[in-house]
């Protein structure tokens, strides 16, 4: 799904603010305290709680994995003054024949309220649509979760209504509202700007 330049851990991904980049062992420590705050995994459908280095070790594992043999991006977020400390994740999962990816993203607590989400967001949905042929991206979000409905809605997503998706980390299948972008929509909502990125 994604080309070959996101195939390498040099990849990179630029914002007014911060880095996207490959997650790395390094930030297991990191991500396990972000994501593993209460506050945080409930507003999600994946990470459950408790969430500690192992899980963490083993989700950059995976995210690595997945990056490498293209058929998903993972990314950690960081500042640019601090681009060792990942403040949180977002990447895309798809496939080649639906013409879907599905979008998914955290940001640690103490980052909330800032923008940093509908800023590392848009830089990345413009990204997958600039590199791949995808037609759309796909994002749940729990009932709850406003904010994260909220960057949704803030990139031109529009609701595709209520569907229930398997989530072991909340004990079963929960009910999620889930957003649709269209390739379309997207190019009005953003216009013809390339995302600035790296791999060297």
């Amino acid at each position: 799904m994604f080309p070959e330049i996101t195939h390498d851990d040099v990849f990179r991904l630029e914002t007014e603010r911060m880095w996207l980049r490959w997650p790395r062992l390094s930030d297991a420590e990191t991500i396990a305290r972000r994501a593993g705050d209460p506050e945080v995994a409930s507003q999600t459908a994946t990470i459950p709680h408790p969430y500690n280095v192992g899980d963490a070790e083993q989700f950059v594992r995976r995210a690595r994995a997945e990056n490498g043999s293209g058929h998903g991006l993972i990314v950690a977020i960081s500042f640019k003054k601090t681009p060792n400390d990942a403040i949180g994740v977002i990447g895309a999962h798809g496939s080649d024949f639906r013409g879907t990816a599905h979008l998914g993203y955290w940001l640690g607590r103490e980052f909330w309220g800032l923008g940093l989400m509908t800023e590392a967001a848009r830089a990345f949905v413009d990204l997958i649509y600039g590199i791949t042929s995808l037609g759309e991206i796909v994002c749940d979000s729990l009932p709850g979760n406003v904010a994260s409905r909220r960057v949704q809605e803030k990139l031109g997503f529009t609701s595709l209504g209520e569907a229930e998706i398997d989530a072991p980390a909340r004990g079963g299948r929960v009910k999620v509202e889930r957003m649709r972008l269209s390739r379309g929509a997207a190019h009005t909502a953003f216009g013809s700007r390339r995302p600035k990125m790296t791999s060297t």
